[in-house]
């Protein structure tokens, strides 16, 4: 019984936290007055209770959610953080990596998601060289959602 409430538990405490701070008015964490710092918040109360629950499953939720949080707060409060559409799929990836490291699946999936976002992110900068790469990666950009929708296909009728 104590497990089953220790998910909600954490999220109280990550709200009252916020809360409090909020009313506290400390001028160095004033730029967490934000609704990204929720997602924050939720994605860190799933990985604790993750870890502590010896129950793995929430790690690749809890990690999306609070890759998405610092994602919209960097957005929002810094100038230097980058704001392109690759950083979705890399929080994706680094959600597979975190999962892998305690149920040992998906790690080869994260680097490719890591690493195919990594690549479009910097695509900008490339040597001559590597010309071939703009034409993939415009290829890759107009029809991503069929890829998206080619894995969702295969994972449905993939045999476990």
């Amino acid at each position: 019984m104590k497990r089953q409430n220790s998910f909600v538990a954490y999220i109280l405490i990550g709200i009252g936290v916020y809360f409090l701070l909020r009313e506290l008015r400390i001028p160095i964490i004033t730029d967490f007055y934000s609704w990204p710092t929720f997602l924050i918040i939720i994605g860190l109360a799933l990985l604790i209770h993750s870890y502590t629950s010896k129950d793995y499953q929430h790690l690749f939720s809890g990690t999306i959610v609070l890759g998405l949080g610092i994602h919209f707060h960097g957005i929002e409060h810094y100038a230097f953080w980058i704001d392109h559409w690759a950083v979705y799929p890399m929080i994706v990836g680094i959600a597979f990596i975190i999962r892998s490291l305690r149920t040992k699946k998906g790690f080869l999936t994260g680097l490719i998601f890591t690493g195919t976002s990594i690549l479009f992110m910097f695509s900008v900068k490339l040597p001559p060289t590597f010309n071939w790469i703009y034409d993939v990666t415009a290829f890759l950009e107009k029809f991503w959602p069929v890829i998206l929708i080619g894995i969702g296909i295969y994972w449905l009728k993939k045999k476990k």
